[in-house]
């Protein structure tokens, strides 16, 4: 059992540990528990160990610049390396947690997960199919929204690449937030795109399997990662053991639309606001040190 000093997060998992055992000990029949509830467990606990691991593992620290949160925003954020395991997702959802948010989170998130069948394992945190109807969905129910306007192009990006904010020309967020009326939040990752070396984003390799048409990913990247070395598209399916690279995340003020302004325009300040914090928070960062 924990002790009185022992952090919430570390006494929320132990209380799972404890009771897994207790069920097995006392011989207890576990198909009793209902799947959704163990999912959901399941779900939060991976959550718990996320966070805490950036914390601890890669020194994650938070910047938060002020901004009201009393009615639904959209969050935008930018990717580390994606696939299975993101740090730049663990590292939102801690500064969420600094923010001490009011209401619940939908993330927009690749449909990739529920083709692989892991999407029900992620939906008990806020996670949905990106598309527009999800967006409406979320705000009309009052929550907050979070996409990751790069998507697998960003998620792949190279070593030289790593301290850019890669969207693609993307703009589709800032139309979700016009139509619904809603100001963005950005939210600034450095340090992920460290965790490993990617060294082609291998979008030609994409094409010529036709993954782009089969699974709507665009980039199979060429990656040298722990316990992999070289590989091809294997980290963003598999687990990988990350460097201990330092992780900083700032929170953006809120931007809003001007009136009458197109959403190509939009999006293009809320990409330079979040290059402008990226090109700050890195201008003497030292790789893995931070």
């Amino acid at each position: 059992m924990a002790g009185p000093d022992v952090p919430d997060d570390q006494a929320d998992v132990e209380t799972f540990a404890d009771a897994l055992l207790a069920a097995i000990e006392d011989n207890l029949d576990l198909t009793d528990i209902s799947p959704s509830h163990a999912m959901a467990t399941a779900a939060m606990t991976m959550r718990r160990l996320g966070i805490d691991c950036v914390r601890r593992y890669n020194r994650l620290t938070v910047d938060i610049e002020p901004s009201a949160l009393d009615s639904p925003v959209l969050f935008v954020a930018n990717h580390g390396f994606g696939g299975i395991f993101d740090l730049n997702v663990f590292a939102t959802y801690a500064a969420f947690d600094q923010l001490d948010l009011d209401r619940p989170v939908t993330a927009l998130t690749h449909q990739l997960a529920w083709t692989l069948g892991v999407g029900p394992l992620i939906e008990p945190l806020g996670a949905r199919p990106a598309s527009r109807d999800s967006a409406r969905e979320a705000f009309e129910d009052g929550r907050h929204v979070l996409v990751f306007p790069g998507g697998d192009i960003e998620a792949a990006k190279t070593w030289d690449e790593r301290n850019q904010v890669v969207f693609g020309g993307r703009s589709g967020f800032a139309r979700l937030a016009i139509e619904h009326d809603v100001p963005i939040i950005p939210i600034v990752t450095a340090g992920a795109s460290e965790s490993l070396l990617v060294i082609s984003r291998g979008e030609r390799l994409a094409r010529a399997l036709r993954l782009d048409k089969l699974l709507r990913i665009k980039a199979l990247p060429l990656t040298v990662s722990l316990p992999w070395g070289v590989n091809v598209g294997a980290v963003g399916l598999l687990p990988y053991l990350p460097l201990p690279t330092k992780l900083d995340t700032r929170v953006l003020p809120a931007i809003r639309s001007e009136p009458d302004e197109e959403p190509d325009a939009y999006g293009e300040r809320v990409h330079s606001a979040m290059q402008s914090a990226m090109d700050e928070m890195t201008a003497n960062r030292r790789p893995l040190l931070g």
